[in-house]
């Protein structure tokens, strides 16, 4: 019985045993995928785990070289390194972790890795990375599109316009057209009126050189439009960029079917201006052109025809005239423009200056011209407007009526189109003096200087009393006369007397001269910084005069203070006053004090606070 029971036992442990070895596994996780940049480094990890312990483990990684696996790198318990002859040999490393790193990746890099894990009687598995590199392209470059190209009736060929380049690039990339900003389909039939042609070259390295031939069978239309490609590839992260290269237009030759013949003036033309006009055709190249007016023949260039300050003689009907010898008989290569000369003739004023008027004498003034618009005629003086109709009356003229006149004709429609006109105004009259401007001076004997300004004409005399340094000048028709002396007593006393006199007559007037009434710049700063001991008398006057009132003002309301208080006190209407005894319930009062003053205590109280003897003695 118990051999019985041995066996079975030894049976079932070997059945365990057999169970464990046919169960048991080796699961290895890597990147499914890595991205890198050509020239940079990529790590690839590798780890693995068992549902069972091994002996020995063993790590491989493997490439496949022309459809056979080769080991490039190894680890185990007592061995590792990285294997020789291999693409990698020289850029790889085996980390502890039992990942590679490849470093600076290649091109030929991109292809798909194998980490293997044997682990003894546990068994063997292996995972795939797959590397994946990129590399951004050259900006594309266009060639081939400085040709020109002409267009003829019932040509059903398509030309060559452009070849763009783009090289260097990784994985292949993609070339786009562009006209006028919008991506042109992408067409590879020949028979199409536009169509590309595509090419691919890989290089030594790796890269991809792209390129992409335009053909069309362009149209007028097509010489204002703006080309250019633009080279798309694929970045890490699944990003998609592009690079566009410089654009560029065709050169179409076509013949001319329309004229355009205009001037480049803004704004009316003026005699005095220069006058540029253009003229062009819708052809290309631009043929010869020959300018006109009224059968006399001009000089232009390329197209150009330049008057120079022209005047009224110069308006009329121009014309020109392209020679286009691939026109059409039907087509008429000829336009012409009007030219209109504005002018104003100079301004005539009568009667001619200058002019000498006696004072209180009238004037009367006209000014005319003439004009190929409608104008305006205006009399000023200084910026002053006087009349508007070309008609300027002074009654009665006075001496400040004297100076210059100035008529001004202008057409509103023409801007810049102005003449003018001047006339001047002499008033015969005896001098008349402006009220005088007294002077000051900071003491006696100081030198002080005063302006006498007369009006008059001819030009006055001036007499000063008591005299000094004295010069003159003219402002308009003023005259000043400037003198400079020394306020002695007499001048602070007697003042200043200023005469000024001509043949027909005089006028005086004094100049009072006094003495400035300021403190120095000493006393100035010790008032502003507060000290009372440096105030000017005034100063100090005014302050003492504040300080009296203050104090008159601060008694009269201590005196109506204490009557008030003596009067509420008389009747019993202060706190501290007489009052009727209450009873305090004893559980209304927690907390509370209560304060009784006798009636003997009133007469104290108001003998304290009026200071009088008590009403007992």
């Amino acid at each position: 019985m118990e051999r019985t029971m041995l066996g079975r036992c030894r049976f079932w442990t070997l059945i365990a045993l057999t169970l464990q070895v046919c169960l048991a596994e080796v699961k290895v996780t890597v990147t499914p995928k890595v991205e890198v940049i050509k020239g940079e480094t990529a790590k690839l990890p590798c780890t693995y785990t068992t549902t069972a312990s091994a002996s020995t483990v063993v790590t491989q990684w493997f490439i496949e070289v022309a459809g056979v696996r080769k080991q490039i790198a190894y680890k185990s318990d007592h061995s590792f390194g990285v294997d020789a002859n291999t693409p990698l040999t020289d850029r790889l490393v085996l980390g502890d972790d039992l990942s590679i790193t490849i470093s600076p990746v290649m091109v030929d890099d991109e292809r798909s890795f194998y980490c293997q894990v044997i682990a003894g009687s546990t068994g063997v598995s292996e995972a795939e990375t797959v590397v994946k590199v990129f590399y951004a392209p050259e900006k594309p470059v266009i060639s081939g599109n400085d040709q020109s190209i002409a267009l003829f009736e019932g040509v059903t060929s398509s030309s060559e316009v452009g070849r763009c380049t783009s090289r260097n690039a990784h994985p292949q990339p993609r070339l786009i057209w562009f006209k006028d900003g919008t991506p042109m389909p992408e067409v590879k039939d020949v028979k199409e009126k536009t169509y590309m042609i595509a090419g691919v070259v890989k290089e030594a390295s790796g890269l991809y050189t792209v390129t992409s031939t335009l053909f069309m069978r362009p149209e007028k239309a097509d010489a204002k439009s703006v080309f250019h490609c633009t080279v798309e590839y694929s970045m890490p992260n699944k990003q998609i960029k592009q690079e566009s290269s410089d654009t560029f237009n065709l050169t179409l030759l076509y013949s001319a079917e329309n004229v355009f013949f205009k001037i480049m003036n803004h704004g009316p033309i003026k005699e005095g201006d220069d006058v540029h006009m253009i003229c062009e055709t819708d052809g290309n190249p631009q043929p010869n052109f020959i300018f006109s007016e009224e059968e006399n023949q001009l000089t232009g260039s390329a197209g150009s025809l330049m008057l120079k300050s022209v005047t009224r003689e110069d308006a009329g009907t121009y014309k020109c005239e392209a020679e286009d010898f691939d026109a059409g008989p039907d087509v008429i290569l000829e336009k012409t423009l009007n030219v209109n000369v504005h002018y104003l003739d100079p301004v005539v004023v009568a009667p001619e200056g200058p002019l000498n008027v006696s004072q209180g004498n009238a004037v009367e003034l006209q000014c005319k011209t003439k004009s190929s618009d409608s104008y305006t005629l205006q009399w000023k003086k200084g910026s002053k407007v006087l009349s508007q109709n070309g008609v300027l009356t002074l009654q009665s003229v006075t001496l400040s009526d004297a100076g210059l006149y100035l008529c001004v004709g202008a057409v509103p429609t023409v801007p810049g189109l102005e003449k003018q006109a001047n006339v001047t105004i002499t008033v015969q009259g005896k001098p008349e003096i402006e009220a005088p401007v007294n002077g000051m001076v900071a003491k006696e004997g100081n030198l002080v200087t005063l302006n006498c300004s007369a009006l008059g004409y001819p030009a006055p005399q001036f007499t000063w009393k008591p005299s000094g340094k004295e010069s003159v000048t003219v402002m308009g028709n003023k005259f000043i006369s400037t003198i400079t002396l020394k306020a002695t007593s007499a001048v602070l006393n007697d003042g200043v007397t200023c005469e000024a006199s001509n043949v027909h007559g005089k006028d005086s007037k004094t100049f009072t001269v006094s003495i400035k009434e300021q403190a120095t710049a000493a006393d100035a700063n010790a008032a502003n910084r507060g000290n009372p001991v440096f105030k000017t008398a005034e100063t100090q006057q005014a302050g003492s005069s504040v300080v009296v009132i203050a104090v008159v003002v601060c008694v009269l309301l201590l005196l109506i203070l204490v009557a008030v208080i003596f009067f509420l006190n008389k009747k019993g209407k202060l706190s501290c006053g007489k009052k009727d005894k209450k009873d305090v319930p004893s559980g209304d009062m927690k907390g509370d004090i209560v304060v009784e003053m006798k009636s003997g205590d009133k007469g104290n109280e108001e003998a304290g606070l009026l200071n009088k003897p008590h009403a007992d003695q």
